[in-house]
């Protein structure tokens, strides 16, 4: 691929002065608390640069009847509100930006606040999602690393985590502790990434059961469900 854009590389190097915190600053590494029996199944996904057309692909080709999805794109506040606007109004699917105590459902996808961290947490048989303040993790706010340790803690094996192109390692360590708790994992391939830094990180950390293409990660998505064997396109 060609080498990313100078307004990239500048993104990198001021990434580069921010506080480098893991997930432990916001949720306590631990084992999950899935609940086996439950019927809700969630999708999370996490992106960085190049994030925003990649959801964009992902999202328009999903009905209202996918999994309920909770996503972490980075950018600044304000600016997460509009990209879900904009794709609230493409998409047949519901698109918004999360408020907390927000229900994961199907249908509908919950992106992250900027300058937030979004975490999963259960109620009942069911998932919401809690939007809070705090520290930067791996340098950003919200971080997909904190996401995914929520998802693994609280989903498990309900859980499909997704990550997408973008620069650095945030949301690595956290795909690989939802695989850990039994979630089915895929990261995109370097050939559909404009920054193959994020997906490339969790490869290395063991976290990606699959590894896709983008134009096939819709498809794997729909064909995610608990009798489901593997994650191939139908």
């Amino acid at each position: 691929m060609s080498n990313p854009p100078i307004k990239v590389m500048i993104a990198a190097d001021s990434a580069l002065l921010r506080p480098k915190n893991s997930a432990d600053v916001m949720i306590a590494a631990g084992s999950s608390t899935a609940i086996a029996g439950s019927t809700d199944q969630i999708v999370a996904i996490g992106a960085s640069t190049g994030g925003t057309q990649a959801l964009e692909l992902v999202l328009r080709r999903l009905p209202t009847s996918c999994r309920g999805m909770v996503i972490v794109q980075h950018m600044p506040e304000r600016f997460t509100a509009m990209l879900a606007q904009r794709l609230n109004e493409i998409c047949q699917i519901e698109v918004r930006e999360a408020c907390n105590g927000d229900r994961v459902c199907a249908g509908r996808a919950l992106i992250a606040p900027g300058n937030k961290h979004m975490l999963l947490r259960r109620s009942g048989t069911h998932y919401l999602v809690e939007v809070l303040d705090g520290p930067l993790v791996n340098r950003h706010k919200p971080s997909v690393d904190v996401l995914f340790r929520s998802v693994a803690k609280y989903a498990g094996a309900n859980a499909l985590g997704i990550i997408l192109t973008g620069m650095g390692d945030d949301g690595a360590r956290g795909l690989k502790e939802m695989r850990d708790s039994g979630a089915r994992t895929i990261a995109q391939d370097e050939a559909s990434c404009v920054v193959f830094g994020m997906p490339k990180e969790a490869i290395k950390h063991g976290g990606a059961e699959q590894v896709m293409p983008l134009d096939q990660i819709p498809g794997a998505l729909l064909a995610f469900g608990r009798s489901s064997a593997a994650l191939g396109v139908p």
